[in-house]
Formats: structure tokens, sequence, C-alpha cells
């Protein structure tokens, strides 16, 4: 069957697959081209033939509204059913009008699971789960376990982003691909309890036609369209940032995503729901993949940034002490080195720990969801079996874009790749040990001449602020300023280099005016002629000439 998000070339009518490098939908089959308001064009011109076959279909059956007059929740159904109290809050609802079909979905995964089946579903999720206090109250409500077609959208189509690390401050530019994802429409019903019994097989989708949806009760979409979209967005959101923080190489990452440009389908999807009070549970009607919310609430609690450095250094510091004393060393001894290493391991700490320098103390609070695993069921000659396929949600491999010339296009990008971090670590040991190297040009590189005490004043600076130096500046000059690569017409792959990137130092008036202030004019250049004067002291001692 055809999924209903396709897109299909006006040329020849294969379907066509979005390219995110050529933001375009390509066909498979010629090559022809279908840009993305042409594609949400097309769509909505199908939605009004589909929205007239409903009304067709409408005219055979005779579906009310009853509205929950303390949660708001809109619920369909059938002439002769009775409702006397809303499944989603407990209160008293009343019938206030008949259907009105524009609010109706355009297709329908039908259920497989009879109320019985889930039922099962249900309690075998209790009796492996049966120190869960969920698990045992559970047990007592599976009779309340009643069904719903819940509203959904079925969204295909670009998702435009803005990544950055929290601790550099750089955008890139990002696009993803949001392939036939299910959006829950429903305001009063825990969102990520329903995201917890997904995916959906899309396979099983038909045209929705009201015979489905008899002794079923059908939920109403109850959020606006501009709500929706924000939900849209956000689910982009948080598939992608697994992808960006392990692509920036950090946690501290946040991601700005925009999917206004998806082509969107309302749907009506299976589940059996149940909740009394704070305890909530779903059965996916086509899976059978359980999820219960956690009755009480967990609190998170976030430390201080600088409370966690210092954590870390008391830890550090035990293991150290721990090592000295196995070593037989003196125990005054390991206090006074783990004390010097206990100093140093700090400054770097903070350093480290300062990337999440906005992370105050905090106590939050949220609810655990628990699954029944991946593992589902699909119906076979009548009975229930546990499907040997695993159903997973298909994330499509995001894209960098970077302006190269007058052109936006796609590129690859490289941070902390080997090389850079070899060239980073060299040149912090030269910097380490600048002293020692001068003393060898001047010595005529003999070794046995060497007095290493002559720089110990430098390496008593530069030992611990040259960690700091590296991993405040050095990383973050990387993550700011990646290698970027883009692919030639004939496929080759080459490195962007622009202007910026080169160094080029211009001799000019100002310059000179800079240099001859610092130098000259005090009381900067006392400074400056005190620290080049100890330079040379500490490189002629070194050198071993004192």
């Amino acid at each position: 069957m055809k999924t209903i998000t396709d897109i299909y070339c006006p040329g020849c009518g294969a379907p066509a697959q979005f390219d995110i490098k050529g933001q375009t939908y390509l066909c498979s089959y010629c090559g022809g081209k279908v840009g993305i308001r042409e594609a949400l064009r097309g769509k909505q011109g199908f939605r009004e033939i589909r929205i007239g076959k409903m009304k067709d279909s409408l005219a055979r059956f005779r579906l009310y509204v009853s509205s929950c007059n303390s949660c708001g929740a809109n619920v369909v159904f059938e002439e002769g059913d009775a409702i006397s109290t809303c499944d989603f809050c407990g209160k008293s609802m009343v019938r206030i009008k008949y259907l009105d079909t524009d609010g109706l979905p355009e297709n329908i995964i039908p259920f497989s699971l009879t109320e019985q089946e889930a039922a099962g579903c249900l309690m075998e999720w209790c009796e492996k789960n049966k120190r869960k206090p969920e698990a045992k109250k559970l047990k007592q409500l599976i009779p309340e376990l009643k069904g719903f077609y819940l509203p959904y959208d079925l969204v295909r189509g670009p998702v435009h982003m803005n990544v950055w690390r929290l601790d550099g401050g750089k955008k890139f530019d990002c696009e993803g691909f949001i392939n036939d994802e299910f959006v829950n429409r429903s305001e009063q019903l825990d969102n990520l309890l329903l995201d917890s019994m997904e995916p959906f097989d899309r396979e099983s989708m038909v045209d929705f036609d009201f015979a489905y949806v008899g002794g079923h009760r059908v939920k109403v979409s109850d959020i606006t369209d501009e709500e929706l979209k924000t939900r849209i967005s956000g689910e982009a959101r948080e598939a992608y940032i697994p992808w960006v923080r392990k692509k920036l190489e950090t946690n501290a990452v946040d991601v700005s995503a925009d999917a206004s440009d998806a082509v969107r389908y309302p749907v009506l999807l299976p589940v059996y729901y149940i909740r009394k009070g704070n305890l909530m549970a779903a059965v996916n009607g086509q899976t059978g993949k359980v999820s219960v919310r956690a009755e009480k609430e967990s609190h998170y609690y976030f430390l201080p940034w600088w409370f966690k450095a210092i954590i870390a250094t008391l830890a550090f510091c035990e293991i150290m002490l721990g090592a000295f004393i196995l070593f037989k060393m003196e125990p005054m001894t390991a206090l006074f080195l783990t004390g010097i290493l206990g100093f140093f391991f700090i400054v770097v700490n903070l350093c480290l720990y300062s990337d999440t320098a906005k992370n105050k103390f905090s106590v939050e609070s949220g609810r655990k969801y628990f699954t029944s695993g991946d593992q589902t069921f699909r119906r076979e000659r009548g009975g229930l079996v546990r499907n040997e396929k695993i159903l997973k949600r298909k994330i499509s491999q995001p894209s960098f874009f970077s302006k190269i010339g007058d052109k936006r296009i796609p590129v690859e990008m490289y941070f902390t790749t080997p090389l850079r971090i070899l060239r980073l670590a060299v040149l912090s040991l030269i910097v380490t040990f600048l002293p020692v190297i001068f003393a060898l040009l001047i010595n005529g590189f003999n070794f046995s001449m060497l007095d290493l005490g002559g720089s110990a004043v430098w390496f008593c600076i530069a030992v611990p602020v040259m960690p700091v130096l590296v991993l405040k500046f050095g990383i973050v000059e990387l993550h700011d300023n990646p290698w970027i690569y883009y692919r030639l017409p004939d496929g080759r792959k080459k490195r962007y280099r622009n202007n910026g990137e080169k160094i080029k130092i211009k001799i000019n008036r100002e310059l000179l005016i800079n240099i001859l202030m610092v130098l000259f004019v005090p009381p900067v250049s006392l400074g400056v002629w005190f620290g080049i004067i100890s330079f040379c002291v500490m490189v002629y001692l070194t050198a071993g000439f004192g």
C-alpha cells in the first residue's frame, strides 16, 4: 500500500525521496525534482478529495460528540452508546452536537488486539514487574481498560535546525528529515506515555471509513494547529539531540528545530487506555506494546558546577592518597604530594565543569515510564503471535550546511580529529618547555649542560595553567572552527579554507604604535620588560651557564 505521505514525481509518477543535501524531493526513477512548497500544495489538493469521500461515508452513520465539562475532552460515539463518565479525568459527560467532519482523520490503523488480548498484555507486564507498586494496582484496574482511537498527525518532511554548544556559542546550520512519524494531537493525555508505547507499523494503515470506529470511542483532536506545530518541532528536536551531542562531542548542547515544511495528515491510531488518579497505562492496540507511567513523581537533584568539581577532586585525592600509602610512602609525604596534586586537579576540574556554569542547585520532578520492551505482536490465523521483526523509528541522517561563496551547500564538519588534537598537544608541550627549547638553542643542544632547575618558576606557572588554556581556549577553538569539507562536482572531497583561517600580520602604523606603547609606556611596559628579562634569565640558567 502506498504511504499517504509519499511524494510522487509529476513526470513519471514514481515515488520521490527527500534529499537532505539537495533540500528537494528527488525521483528515484527519472531523476525529476519536486520542491518542498510544491509538495505541500499537491498534498493539500489530495486532502480536499479525501474530505469529500469522508462526508459521503458519514451519511451512513449517526455519530455524536460527548464533551467533558471538566477537562474538555471530546469523544465520538455511536447513537446507541451511553457515556456517563469521562475516561480521561473521571467526570461526567454530556452530548453536545453532531460530529463536524472537518476535524476527522483521513487514514486509520485498525485495532489488531481485542480488549481481552490487550488486557492479557497488560497482565503479562504486571506479572513481570510484581515488585512495582503500579503493577499491583493495575491488576485490580485491568477490567476498566477501554479502547480508543486517538487523534494523531502522520508527519513527513524536512526539519530545519540550528545547533550549538553551550560552552562555545557558535551556531551551526543543520538539516534533517522526519520519516513518517506519528505525533499525538490530544491535550489531556500524557504525551510521553503515548510515545513510550510506539512505534506503530505503518504498513497496516488504510483509508479512513466510519465502519472502523464501530464499537470504539474516538478521541477528537483538541489542540490548535500552532500547538501541534510546536509539538512536532519539539519531538523532532528530541529525536536529533542524541546525534547532535555525539557530533559536537558534548552533552552541553542546544537545538532549535522547525518542521513547518513537513507534510501532515490527521490519522487515528488504536490505543487501549486506563487512568485512575495519577496512575496511567496504555496498550498499543496494534502491536500490544505496554507503557505505564509511575504513580509517584521522582525527584532529580542538579548540583552546582563548582560543587561537582570539588567532589571529583576529593575523589581523586582519596585515590591518590590510598595509592601512595599502598606503596609504603611516609604519611606526611603522601599528604604533601596529594595536596599538590589536588591543587592542580581542582584547577583542571573547575575548568572542565565550568562548561555547565548555567547549572545551579535545583530540584526537579518528573515521572518514570515503564514499557514491555521492543517485542511486539501480530495477528496470524486468528491468534496473536510474537513479531519476529523489531519495529523501530526511522531517523534520517542529518547534514550540516555552510555558506561557501554565495551558495549554501551541504558540508561535512570535523572537530577534534586526531591530527588537530596532536597539533594542540605539541603546541602545549612547546609552551610548557619553551625556556628549555631556547636553552638548547644557545648551548648548541648540549643536553648534559641543561639545568631544569633554572626553569622551575616557569614550570610552576605553566603546568597548572596549560591544561586550563587547552581546555578553555584550545578545545573550544576546535569546536568553534571545525574543518569543513565539501564535495566537488566529480565527487571528490575538498577542504574549505576561508581567508579568516590564515593569520596574516600586516605591519602598519597602528600595529607599530601598539607595540611601542606596550614596550615603552608605563606601567604596562614595566611588567612586560620584567617578564622578558625574567624569561631570559631562566633560559640562561637552564642552558647551564649559571
